[in-house]
C-alpha cells in the first residue's frame, strides 16, 4: 500500500516555453520516491524550485521523443547519477573505480520510453562526454512497426546496464511494463503526429475498512492477542484457539492515475484509463472569442479543434469528452500553448482565461466533477478511496 500519491507539476507548457510555464515534465510522489513523467528542457531548474528531491528520483516515463518532452533527460541524469564532464577513462581514474562499483552494487535510474529513447540518451552521452557515476537504464515499448534491432549503433555506455525490449500485447497495450507489491504501470499508445504512449499506474487493492467491534469480542472470549487486528486489517483469515474462523474485511481498489502525452485521441489506452481517480489530459488549444485578445475573428470552436487535430493535440472539450468517456474522478489540463500564461494564481487577465479554458473541459465532462488547469509547481494529492 502506498500511503502518500501526489503530482508536482514541473512544466506545463506545449512546444514553446514562456517566462510563465517550463517544457513539459511532472512528477509522481509515492511516499518517499519520485517517477518524473516526461523530461522536458530545464527540468532540473524545476526540480529546485519544487518540492520534489532530486535524489529520490528512481524512475523516468518519456511520452515521445519531441524535443519539448526530452531535452531535460540529459541534464537530470548527469545531476542525480554525479554525472562529469571529460573525465579520463583510464581504470586508474577514482571516479572511474567508484562507478565500477556502483554498478555492482547501486540501484539504477529506470527509464520507459517508446524506440529511440535509449539511442538518444546513450548518443548524447557519447558526444557530450558526459561520464555519468552510477547506473542507469533504458526500457523501450516497442511496437509491431518497429525495427527489431536497437536504434542506436553506439555500444552500451560505461554507466548503462542492458534494458528491456517490450513488445506490445495483442491488444496493442504494455501490460505491468513495471510491477511491485504495492503498484503497476502500463501503457498504451495514444494518437501524436509522432509515436507517443500514455501511462495507467493503479495501485494495487488495498486493505479493507476495519471495524474492531467486529472482532474483539471473539478476540477476548478466547484470549487472542489483539495483534491479531494487524493481520485481520491485511484482509488475512485468522482461525481462533475453538475454531471461530475470522475473516478480515474484503480489499478495496486502489488508486489509478493516469497521465497522457500529447494526443489528439487517446482511444486506445481507454480500457486501461477506466476509472482514473486523475487524468491528466493536453489541452493544447483553445477558442476562447471575447477573452483571449489573440482569437482570430474568423475562428470558430470546430475550426481550432480541427487545427489542433492537424498537429497532433486537443482542446479542452477534447479533454473532457475523454474523462467523461472513461469515467475519470477527476481532470486535470496540461500542456498548454505559451499564449495562455501560467501565472493565473497572481494576473486577472490569465486566470480569466484559465477559467473559461476549465468551463470548455467542463461542458463536455459534466456532473460537476473537478476540472483543474495545471500551473508549474502546482501540487496536487490523489487521496485514498472511500
Amino acid at each position: 500500500m502506498v500511503a502518500t500519491i501526489g503530482i508536482t507539476f514541473l512544466g506545463t507548457a506545449s512546444a514553446q516555453p514562456s517566462s510563465t510555464r517550463n517544457h513539459s515534465s511532472l512528477a509522481l510522489r509515492l511516499d518517499g520516491d519520485v517517477w518524473l513523467f516526461d523530461c522536458g528542457e530545464a527540468t532540473q531548474h524545476q526540480v529546485q524550485k519544487s518540492n520534489v528531491k532530486m535524489g529520490k528520483i528512481q524512475k523516468i516515463f518519456i511520452t515521445h521523443t519531441h524535443g519539448d518532452h526530452i531535452f531535460g533527460l540529459l541534464p537530470i541524469l548527469a545531476s542525480r547519477l554525479n554525472g562529469a564532464g571529460g573525465m579520463a577513462e583510464g581504470a586508474d581514474d577514482p571516479r572511474a573505480q567508484n562507478l565500477v562499483s556502483n554498478m555492482a552494487t547501486a540501484e539504477p535510474i529506470e527509464i520507459y520510453g517508446p524506440y529511440g529513447t535509449r539511442a538518444y540518451v546513450r548518443t548524447g552521452l557519447k558526444y557530450t562526454h558526459t561520464h555519468l557515476g552510477s547506473p542507469y537504464v533504458v526500457h523501450e515499448l516497442r511496437t509491431a512497426h518497429d525495427p527489431p534491432e536497437d536504434s542506436c549503433t553506439l555500444p552500451l555506455d560505461p554507466a548503462e546496464q542492458p534494458g528491456r525490449d517490450l513488445a506490445a500485447g495483442a491488444d496493442g497495450t504494455w501490460r505491468d511494463v513495471f510491477a511491485s507489491d504495492a503498484l503497476a504501470v502500463s501503457a498504451a499508445p495514444i494518437w501524436h503526429s509522432v509515436p507517443c504512449v500514455g501511462y495507467a499506474v493503479a495501485e494495487r487493492p488495498v486493505p479493507g475498512k476495519m471495524v474492531p467491534a467486529l472482532y474483539v469480542p471473539h478476540l477476548k472470549r478466547t484470549g487472542t492477542p489483539m495483534s491479531v487486528l494487524r493481520q485481520l486489517q491485511l484482509g488475512e483469515r485468522v482461525q481462533l484457539a475453538d475454531g471461530t474462523v475470522l475473516e478480515g474485511p474484503a480489499r478495496r481498489p486502489g488508486r489509478k492515475v493516469v497521465i497522457l502525452g500529447d494526443t489528439y485521441d487517446p482511444s486506445p489506452i481507454a480500457a486501461l484509463a477506466e476509472d482514473a481517480d486523475l487524468l491528466v489530459h493536453e489541452a493544447t488549444n483553445a477558442h476562447l472569442p471575447g477573452i483571449d485578445p489573440d482569437t482570430k475573428a474568423t475562428d470558430t470552436y470546430e475550426i481550432v479543434e480541427e487545427r489542433a487535430k492537424s498537429r497532433g493535440h486537443s482542446t479542452p472539450q477534447m479533454a473532457g469528452a475523454f474523462a467523461k468517456r472513461i469515467g475519470a474522478k477527476r481532470l486535470v489540463l496540461n500542456h498548454f500553448s505559451a499564449r495562455y500564461a501560467g501565472n493565473d494564481d497572481v494576473n486577472e487577465e490569465a486566470r480569466n482565461v484559465m477559467v473559461a479554458i476549465r468551463h470548455l473541459a467542463e461542458e463536455q465532462y459534466g456532473d460537476g466533477r473537478e476540472v483543474l488547469c495545471a500551473r508549474d509547481l502546482m501540487t496536487i494529492d490523489v487521496e485514498p478511496r472511500k
